[in-house]
């Protein structure tokens, strides 16, 4: 089943210096919109602590509802007629937040915007959110981003990681490359979220959270 769902059509932004796959016109377009499921798993801690997931940073050209494909190193584009239903960068805020709240491994979690205090902050920075063909003749979807999990009495930083993914597409239209990126995210997604709840679970047992 595909793992997107189509939206109503909308002009899609011009991209600077980007040029288009394909050529053409740039009106009608399809929309994908991420579909992210994860599983808990049972080796994540239960944890008391509350967390606040950031909305992630990222390059401007990141951080826009253009689909991004690198034909060629040093060489970036967008793929015509087509857009995500947000940035990237909500994809990924989005996608680690349900999958916390639905684990049932931490009673407290919410986003920044909420304006709600938590004890430990999630920041991450998203630096690849690409296919990227690296010579061959399918793209895979690649997501790279720094995550970094910060004590917010203190703004002390608990932990540090880089998550790398890539996930081959089924083949090289536009709709399989989009499904190529939501199996990436499903890979990516349980990785920060187990990292983060056992980090955060380390640092409140070597200090304990006091309110």
């Amino acid at each position: 089943m595909n793992a997107f769902r189509y939206l109503l059509p909308l002009v899609l932004l011009s991209c600077g210096a980007c040029s288009i796959i394909g050529g053409g016109e740039r009106d009608n377009i399809s929309i994908y919109s991420p579909e992210v499921s994860v599983k808990t798993d049972p080796a994540w801690p239960t944890v008391s602590w509350s967390l606040v997931v950031a909305r992630p940073t990222a390059a401007r050209v990141i951080d826009s509802p253009r689909i991004m494909v690198r034909p060629a190193p040093g060489e970036l584009q967008i793929y015509k007629g087509a857009a995500w239903s947000q940035p990237a960068t909500h994809m990924v805020q989005d996608a680690v937040l349900q999958t916390l709240e639905d684990s049932g491994r931490i009673g407290a979690v919410a986003n920044s915007e909420t304006g709600i205090l938590g004890d430990y902050k999630l920041v991450m920075d998203v630096r690849r959110f690409e296919a990227d063909y690296a010579g061959n003749t399918i793209p895979d979807a690649v997501i790279e981003l720094n995550a970094k999990l910060v004590r917010i009495n203190g703004q002390r930083v608990v932990a540090s990681r880089t998550f790398q993914v890539a996930q081959t597409a089924a083949s090289t239209q536009t709709a399989q490359v989009a499904d190529a990126f939501t199996l990436a995210l499903e890979k990516l997604t349980p990785e920060i979220v187990g990292w983060t709840l056992n980090s955060g679970q380390n640092d409140t047992l070597a200090h304990p959270v006091t309110r």
